[in-house]
């Protein structure tokens, strides 16, 4: 009986939640499935590790007046496309935005991922960049989402291969800005099965994370903001791969610096779970559509990851 009333009241949570945000599968433009989870995107992406979330990398995607930007996800250390964007590349396709991915890999058929060399997973989404400007004409700019290594990536991308005129966001979710240590990149791998023995054999991009590596270096010296390009970073309190938490964020003029639990108090996500957090997920949305943006609603804080309106 104490269960059925459980479940009766989480669903009367989960219904409330989504009508005070305006969630609903009806206003989405398009109906691609979210995976709500990080360890069902984990799950999801085993068997094909290779190909994207749904919405992701839609090449009939057309660009509108509301989101002129294609939208581009950068996996971080050991993850793969569907494994880290499982639900906020449909969220964003379903809102209307082309977003893009790619596997930064050699091999992308592999499970786990995103642990060459930063700079040769850089080289790849600049030419990803590349190929959306031809794709799109030369008076594109692009938009890049990254987590954890992922947003470093975007900004080394950015700032180190010159790619700032064609960029038009950088928002960095839980981004290793400053890099981070071993026992922080050794916590994400313990998320993911096979990643801690992928790290002990040769984890280039762990090194290249390391707070005085080379590639930290490249991207802090002289300022990491290129003029013309708007960023955001958002950091959770409760990260233990990115440590000390601050180090996620960009002291610079103009940056846009977040913290989960500034705009919902009640948050606990940390680290791996970021991507599929409704509070980091709303920030995101309105990083790339501040025209539009929206306070977070606190009760999807405790819920799965669903549609939200950008």
């Amino acid at each position: 009986m104490a269960r059925s009333f459980l479940r009766a009241g989480i669903a009367v949570l989960f219904t409330a939640a989504l009508a005070l945000s305006g969630n609903s599968s009806a206003a989405a433009q398009t109906n691609n499935p979210i995976i709500s989870t990080a360890t069902a995107g984990i799950i999801a992406s085993m068997s094909h590790p290779e190909a994207p979330p749904a919405g992701v990398n839609n090449n009939d995607c057309k660009l509108t007046a509301a989101h002129p930007r294609p939208v581009i996800l950068v996996n971080g250390t050991f993850a793969n496309m569907k494994m880290e964007w499982g639900a906020l590349g449909p969220i964003l396709a379903n809102n209307g935005y082309c977003v893009f991915s790619t596997a930064l890999t050699s091999t992308p058929n592999s499970f786990i991922q995103t642990t060459q060399t930063l700079p040769t997973s850089a080289n790849q989404i600049k030419a990803l960049i590349d190929q959306l400007v031809t794709k799109y004409g030369p008076n594109t700019k692009v938009d890049l989402v990254g987590h954890s290594q992922g947003g470093l990536i975007a900004l080394y991308t950015t700032k180190v291969l010159n790619s700032a005129p064609k960029v038009g966001t950088v928002v960095g979710i839980g981004a290793t800005t400053h890099g981070t240590t071993l026992s922080g990149l050794t916590t994400v791998a313990a998320f993911i099965p096979g990643a801690s023995e992928i790290m002990e054999a040769g984890c280039p991009a762990c090194s290249d994370q390391l707070p005085d590596s080379t590639v930290v270096k490249a991207v802090s010296n002289g300022g990491i903001t290129k003029p013309g390009v708007s960023y955001t970073m958002i950091g959770t309190r409760y990260d233990l791969a990115v440590t000390p938490t601050s180090s996620t964020f960009i002291n610079e003029s103009g940056v846009n610096n977040k913290w989960v639990q500034d705009a919902c108090g009640g948050s606990l996500v940390e680290h791996i779970r970021m991507p599929y957090d409704n509070t980091t997920i709303r920030l995101v949305l309105n990083a790339l559509s501040p025209s539009t943006a929206k306070n977070a609603n606190c009760l999807l804080a405790w819920l799965p990851a669903v549609q939200q309106p950008s």
